[in-house]
C-alpha cells in the first residue's frame, strides 16, 4: 500500500469516527477546546480532506470524541 493510500485510510478512520458518534467538525472544534487543544474548522477539514496529521491529533480527537478504541 502506498504512502497515499495510508493517509486516505486513516483519514477514513477518523471520519467514519466523528460519523459513528455524530460529532461534525465544528463540534471537533468545541471538543478539542475543551481539552485545551486549539483547532480551526478549516484547519480540521484540511487535515481530514489531505489525510496528513500526526499519531498526536488522531489521538487527540478520539480522547476529545469520547471514543476508546479503534475499529481498524
Amino acid at each position: 500500500m502506498s504512502e497515499a493510500e495510508w493517509e486516505k485510510r486513516v483519514s477514513n478512520l477518523l471520519k467514519a469516527e466523528l460519523k459513528r458518534k455524530g460529532v461534525t467538525y465544528a463540534g471537533l472544534v468545541e471538543k478539542l477546546a475543551e481539552i485545551g487543544v486549539e483547532e480551526k474548522e478549516a484547519n480540521i477539514k484540511n487535515k481530514l480532506s489531505r489525510g496528513k496529521f500526526s499519531a498526536v491529533f488522531l489521538f487527540q480527537c478520539m480522547e476529545a470524541i469520547g471514543s476508546q478504541e479503534l475499529r481498524l
